[in-house]
C-alpha cells in the first residue's frame, strides 16, 4: 500500500472511531436539531455539521470534554445560526434569545413530555427560539433545568418562563396541512426499477454528474454512484414506495411489500427526468422515527 493510501486508511479508521464514540448521542442530537429547524432533513444537516466541527475541534482541546453537553452546545449554536439565516421569515429577531422573564405556572412535566414527543416536528417551528429550545430539551430529551440554563446561557427563572410559554404556544399551534397529490411519474418509475432490481434501468435515470450521499457512510459523484446500486443488490431488506414528507416527494423504504412501516427514506432531486442528487438515510434509520411520512400507494 502506498503512503497516500496508508494515510487515507488511517484517516478513515479515525473517522469511524469518532462516529462510534458519538453513536449513542447522535439520535438525540437529531431529535433536538430536527425540532429546532422544523425538518428532519435539515435537522440531520445540522447534526452532520455539528459532528464535523466536533471531529476537527477535538484534537485541539487540552482535556477531553463531557461528550453529550459539548456536542449539544455545538448543535445548539449551529441550529441558531441556521435560524438566523431565516430570521426575517420567522418575523422575530434572534438577538434576544435569553430575554424571557416572568413567573411560570405549575405544569405536569410527564403530560407535557408525552405531548411534545407525539407532536409533529414541524409544529415546533411556530415557537420563538428560546421557547423552542427549552421545550425540546426538557420535554423531548429530558434535560434538567440546570442543564438547559447552562446550554442556553439563561437563568433558571428565564428557562421556566420559556418552558411555560413554549408549552402553551405549542399546544395552540395548528398542524401543518399539505395537499394530497399523486406521486410524479418519474419517482414511480424509479421505485419500480429499483424494486425490480433493474440496475441498468436505474442507472439510466441518473444524471451524468449525479451526486450521492449515503448519510454517515459515503459520498460519490458521477460514475462512482454505480457502486450504490451494486451495494443495494446485496441487500434484501428493502422495498421502495413513493411517499410524502412534509409536502415533499420522497421514497419511503419498507422492509418488504408486506410491511407498511417505513424503516428509513431516500430523498431525490431531479434535473428534468434525470436524478441529480440522492440522499439516502439507510444508516441513520432513527431519522424515520420523527419523520411524518405518508405513503403514496
Amino acid at each position: 500500500m502506498s503512503e497516500p493510501e496508508d494515510l487515507s486508511s488511517e484517516l478513515d479508521k479515525t473517522r469511524q472511531r469518532f462516529l462510534a464514540l458519538v453513536a449513542d448521542v447522535r439520535p438525540d442530537l437529531h431529535r433536538y436539531c430536527s425540532r429546532m429547524t422544523g425538518s428532519v432533513v435539515e435537522g440531520e444537516d445540522i447534526v452532520q455539521d455539528t459532528l464535523a466541527r466536533a471531529y476537527f475541534a477535538l484534537p485541539e482541546l487540552e482535556t477531553f470534554p463531557q461528550l453529550r453537553p459539548w456536542l449539544f452546545a455545538i448543535a445548539h449554536r449551529r441550529a441558531i445560526d441556521h435560524l438566523r439565516r431565516y430570521e426575517r421569515r420567522m418575523g422575530q429577531s434572534l438577538d434576544n434569545l435569553g430575554d424571557v422573564q416572568g413567573e411560570e405556572e405549575p405544569a405536569d412535566d410527564a403530560l407535557a413530555s408525552a405531548e411534545a414527543v407525539r407532536m409533529a416536528v414541524s409544529r415546533f417551528a411556530a415557537l420563538p427560539p428560546a421557547q423552542r429550545s427549552a421545550v425540546i430539551l426538557k420535554d423531548v430529551l429530558g434535560h434538567s433545568l440546570d442543564e438547559i440554563a447552562a446550554l442556553l446561557e439563561m437563568t433558571i427563572p428565564a428557562v421556566k418562563a420559556a418552558l411555560h410559554r413554549g408549552r402553551a404556544q405549542l399546544r395552540a399551534a395548528p398542524e401543518l396541512q399539505f395537499e394530497e397529490r399523486e406521486p410524479s411519474a418519474a419517482i414511480i418509475r424509479y421505485a419500480q426499477l429499483f424494486n425490480a432490481r433493474d440496475w441498468d434501468g436505474v442507472r439510466a435515470m441518473l444524471a451524468e454528474d449525479v451526486r450521492l450521499d449515503v448519510v454517515s457512510r459515503v459520498q460519490r459523484r458521477g460514475r462512482a454512484v454505480g457502486q450504490y446500486t451494486d451495494r443495494y443488490a446485496t441487500f434484501h431488506d428493502w422495498h421502495f414506495v413513493p411517499a410524502w414528507l412534509d409536502g415533499r416527494e420522497v421514497l419511503a423504504v419498507l422492509q418488504s411489500p408486506a410491511h407498511d412501516e417505513p424503516l428509513y427514506f431516500v430523498v431525490l432531486t431531479w434535473l428534468g427526468e434525470r436524478v441529480q442528487t440522492i440522499l439516502d438515510f439507510r444508516h441513520v434509520a432513527y431519522i424515520a422515527r420523527d419523520a411524518n411520512l405518508q405513503l403514496a400507494r
